[in-house]
């Protein structure tokens, strides 16, 4: 999501700024200043100071939406699953800024509510489109609401052992292991019957079978009573 020059200039200028003179002591004028632009400059491209630490998460909204949009039930975690890899492609496109937030932010409280307000808004618009996926069958917003919080955590859980590293590697790769455990637990939720249905099943397996192991046996059962 590429920005403008005169916007790239303003987030690095203030970050910059934050740090050397902290947060609450910096003000628009200081940035604008230092940056070599207006202040009214500055307000046509962010609404506060504290935007520019959150730069373009509205369009970066709006692009998730976007995707999740484009998908159905059959295809829910997929789509999920690639929301959440926009998400992560957004900080590391920007990588020296993601940094430098992520340092700025966890001296600032109030940026630190910030973030977790930001963070909040994908979970919320996970959930929505998986429950309207999901509506019709048993406990879907319980459901939704474990699917979306387990993505984003999944997101998180790599996002901030990449900064933590200085992002000094790929955390593409990560994320695709940490999502292959929500894939695995939520897969069998897109082909759920709809309300009504009692089937009840009971399976015994020894002690050393894996969990992959007793799915496979659980789905062949299920299949055999087709």
């Amino acid at each position: 999501m590429a920005r403008s020059p005169t916007s790239q200039r303003l987030a690095e200028t203030a970050i910059r700024l934050f740090n050397e003179r902290g947060y609450d002591e910096t003000t628009v004028d200081d940035i604008a200043a230092r940056a070599g632009v207006s202040r009214s400059t500055f307000f046509r491209y962010y609404r506060s100071k504290e935007e520019v630490i959150f730069p373009d998460h509205d369009a970066l909204l709006a692009k998730v939406e976007a995707r999740l949009r484009a998908s159905t039930a059959d295809t829910a975690i997929v789509a999920i699953c690639d929301a959440v890899r926009i998400v992560l492609a957004h900080y590391v496109e920007d990588a020296e800024v993601s940094l430098r937030r992520y340092r700025l932010v966890g001296r600032v409280p109030a940026l630190r509510h910030r973030e977790i307000a930001s963070v909040a808004r994908y979970q919320r618009l996970f959930r929505e489109y998986v429950g309207d996926w999901l509506a019709g069958t048993p406990d879907a917003a319980l459901r939704a609401e474990l699917m979306a919080s387990s993505v984003v955590a999944a997101h998180n859980q790599v996002l901030r052992g990449w900064l933590r590293a200085g992002g000094s590697y790929d955390p593409f790769e990560p994320l695709d292991h940490a999502l292959q455990y929500v894939i695995r637990t939520f897969r069998h939720l897109e082909n759920l019957e709809g309300p009504g249905d009692d089937q009840v099943v009971v399976a015994a397996f020894p002690r050393s079978a894996s969990p992959d192991d007793v799915m496979d046996a659980i789905r062949a059962h299920l299949g055999s009573r087709q």
